[in-house]
């Protein structure tokens, strides 16, 4: 009596023909596809070739995620970023071995059968045939490879990641239909190489060069025959067969390898023994990604980049779009920074704040007439870890800076110095500037009118500080009277019109608001919208607004459009030749004079805000811009009596701690570069001789001709309680009427 076959009898052809739902025609030949009631593919339970043929075969081939590099000015690499860490190679840049490896331990006959390997099949049936389930250990290589293109495609979207990974006989069949059509058009070698490139190796890696960098420390090419065995044995489960966190299960996963390999005769035995005999050999390199790789300092930079890249339509249409791009990587990214700068600027703050100080810095270097950024850093190192920060302070809350930014206090005058000037006001205009006064009333705005209904009143730090003055004297010891009065006159909205050339906002994304106390620095900014601004002073009145990247190639070596900088004219020749011509006296008598460079020609402001929570010098040259702040995040700290970079500072201005930081900084930048000059005017001194020069008085710290706090914090609070009522951080808390703000300390008046 003939033995019962498995399956009811059924040949092995005919248990072939049920699993994969296929016609058998005489002499036992596979002729056409029947699903058995397989909905999710929409056939009948009994199907035909024809309706096997209907199947859609189009297997769309997504490009590869793979890593970006973000290069700096001049071709040297600042950070690598990758969603999934993959670097594609040709087949010659694969080691012979891990190919003989892999097609020999998942796929022997992988030269020899089609897109189905029938002989697999039949093996898999008769393991499976009584349990009514998908037979499994049957897919050939080009099957898996067709998988791996379903989850890739999928994404990080959990419910796509689930479809393509599961085990149902529709799944079966669209991946043999589509097997086939790979089979057809790319041919074994090409498939090989492509499964190489996309399948995952376990430890982050993708790929068999990612793979070969993450477990060698060497390129796939160099892989020995046992490195080779390794890896083409993890494949199968990557978690189990970790070489890096259960060396002993890899290490027999490597030696099945190899042994099949001599099976197959891939190798021969003698080189199969010697290979398992040795050790792992691994040397692993650590999966990094993303900024907190950049190197020189410019992990703040390399993520102002991400951002702009996510955030601009020249990189697609959406936010979706820009995503996908991002993710899929690939690029080669070349930005603006310049590699002297970018070192010129990181040892200047980390010289100069320490990463363990109560406060911080930042800084950004601007190229005029271009908007490029040169440099950006802060002297607190970007990172998750102690004393390290993700948030970048040299830019707006939407660029990943803080909420607000930060109050500039006098490095705001200039803009209002320009406005007066580009509207007529000679820069030989006088007012009295006394000591104290009422904030001027009314005065007109872009909306109206201002009326100082509370009656808050502004002064100038020292009670010897009184006039009359003329501009070039004010703006050298950043009088507060002058420069109320000096709005007043003109108006509120001539000078916020001339900020909106400059597209000076605040860091929170608003405009600037319509208060005469905006001429003080009350306003909250941050260093790049600062230094992008002063740069068109250096540029004789053109604004550009700033960019960070020179040009991307995608992963088919063409080049992304970008986007460029945007340059217009923000005000007349001649009044930018006389903001450079104050700014120019800051440094040389006024309240700037430690930030000078020499023989270098350089403008520039001092600024510190009322209890000098923050401090400032923002300057330029006629080809450099840069902005420095000093101070905490919080806000919280009041910078007197307190050690910054190992120095100890009695009371901080900001030109005695930003300006050394901005001065250090632009030296280094700019050496090495033509020095140029500016277009100077002519702008008559103060028409008193008696007059005490800047910085020979007590009140003007010691003679050092520091900036001093500037007041009129009435615009939140109520001038004339004690300290005001409480506000919103960065917006300051009001004017104290008791008048204290005269004692050098910084008490009352605006601060944040």
């Amino acid at each position: 009596m003939a033995k019962k076959r498995a399956g009811g009898g059924l040949s092995p052809v005919q248990l072939a023909a049920r699993f994969l739902g296929v016609s058998v025609l005489a002499g036992g030949v596979l002729a056409g596809i029947a699903l058995p009631g397989v909905g999710a593919l929409g056939l009948a339970t009994k199907g035909t070739v024809k309706e096997f043929d209907e199947i859609p075969a189009d297997l769309k081939r997504p490009p590869l995620t793979q890593r970006s590099k973000i290069l700096d000015a001049k071709g040297g690499e600042i950070a690598t970023v990758f969603y999934r860490d993959r670097t594609v190679v040709d087949r010659k840049d694969m080691s012979p071995y891990v190919q003989k490896a892999l097609v020999a331990i998942e796929d022997s006959r992988f030269y020899e059968h089609g897109a189905i390997d029938l002989k697999g099949v039949l093996r898999a049936v008769n393991q499976n045939a009584q349990s009514g389930g998908v037979a499994q250990g049957a897919s050939t290589l080009t099957q898996q490879y067709v998988k791996n293109v379903f989850i890739e495609e999928a994404g990080d979207d959990p419910d796509k990641v689930a479809q393509a990974t599961q085990q149902t006989m529709g799944r079966k069949i669209q991946e043999l239909k589509y097997a086939i059509q790979i089979e057809k058009e790319l041919g074994k070698k090409k498939i090989l190489e492509n499964y190489l490139n996309i399948t995952f190796f376990g430890q982050g890696a993708y790929g068999v060069e990612a793979a070969s960098q993450r477990y060698f420390s060497k390129h796939a090419k160099d892989l020995t025959l046992d490195q080779s065995a390794l890896l083409a044995g993890i494949v199968q489960s990557p978690t189990r067969y970790d070489p890096v966190n259960d060396p002993q299960e890899a290490t027999q996963r490597r030696n099945t390898v190899l042994r099949r390999m001599a099976e197959t005769h891939s190798i021969t035995a003698a080189e199969s023994k010697a290979a398992q005999a040795k050790p792992l050999g691994l040397k692993v390199t650590p999966q990094r990604s993303g900024c907190i790789t950049a190197s020189r300092g410019a992990g703040f930079f390399c993520d102002y980049v991400e951002h702009v890249f996510l955030s601009d339509p020249a990189f697609g249409k959406t936010k979706d779009d820009r995503l996908a791009l991002w993710k899929r990587g690939g690029l080669t990214i070349q930005t603006t920074l310049d590699p002297q700068a970018q070192d010129s600027l990181q040892q200047s703050l980390s010289k100069h704040v320490y990463k363990t100080d109560r406060v911080t810095a930042a800084g950004t270097l601007v190229e005029p007439g271009t908007g490029k950024i040169l440099a950006m850093g802060q002297a607190t190192p970007y990172g998750t870890g102690k004393n390290q920060t993700l948030i970048n302070y040299n830019v707006d809350h939407s660029m990943g800076g803080s909420n607000y930014g930060f109050q500039t206090g006098s490095t705001f005058k200039p803009f209002v110095a320009a406005a007066a000037i580009d509207k007529g006001m000679p820069p030989t205009k006088e007012y009295p500037s006394p000591y104290k006064m009422d904030y001027p009333s009314p005065v007109t705005t872009c909306e109206g009118t201002y009326t100082n209904n509370d009656g808050a009143t502004v002064h100038n730090e020292n009670e010897s500080e009184k006039g009359p003055y003329v501009m070039k004297e004010a703006m050298a010891k950043s009088i507060n009277t002058y420069f109320v009065s000096l709005i007043s006159e003109v108006g509120i909205c001539p000078v916020t019109q001339m900020t909106d050339k400059l597209h000076v906002i605040m860091g929170n994304g608003q405009k600037l608001p319509q208060q005469p106390s905006i001429s003080l620095g009350s306003a909250t900014l941050s260093p790049l919208t600062l230094s992008s601004a002063y740069a068109a002073f250096a540029s004789r009145g053109t604004y550009c607004t700033p960019v960070a990247i020179n040009s991307v190639t995608g992963m088919n070596g063409k080049p992304v459009p970008v986007p460029k900088s945007e340059c217009q004219r923000a005000m007349s020749e001649k009044t930018a030749d006389s903001i450079s011509t104050l700014l120019n006296g800051v440094i040389d008598s006024g309240t700037g004079k430690e930030a000078g460079l020499g023989d270098r020609p350089s403008a520039g402001k001092t600024g510190t805000t009322d209890k000098r929570k923050n401090a400032w010098f923002a300057g330029y040259t006629p080809n450099l811009a840069a902005a420095v702040w000093v101070g905490s995040a919080s806000q919280e700290v009041e910078m007197h009596d307190i050690t910054i970079g190992g120095v100890y500072q009695e009371y901080v201005y900001g030109g005695q701690v930003p300006g050394p930081i901005w001065r250090d900084a632009m030296t280094g930048a700019l050496a090495g570069k033509p020095t140029q000059n500016f277009h100077l005017v002519d702008i008559p001194d103060a028409k008193k001789k008696d007059k005490k020069k800047p910085g020979d008085k007590p009140d003007d710290n010691g003679g050092r001709g520091d900036d001093k706090p500037d007041n009129g914090g009435f615009v939140f609070g109520n001038g004339g309680d004690q300290g005001g009522r409480p506000s919103n951080p960065g917006q300051g808390n009001g004017d104290q009427g008791n008048g204290n703000g005269g004692n050098g300390n910084g008490q009352g008046g605006w601060f944040g």
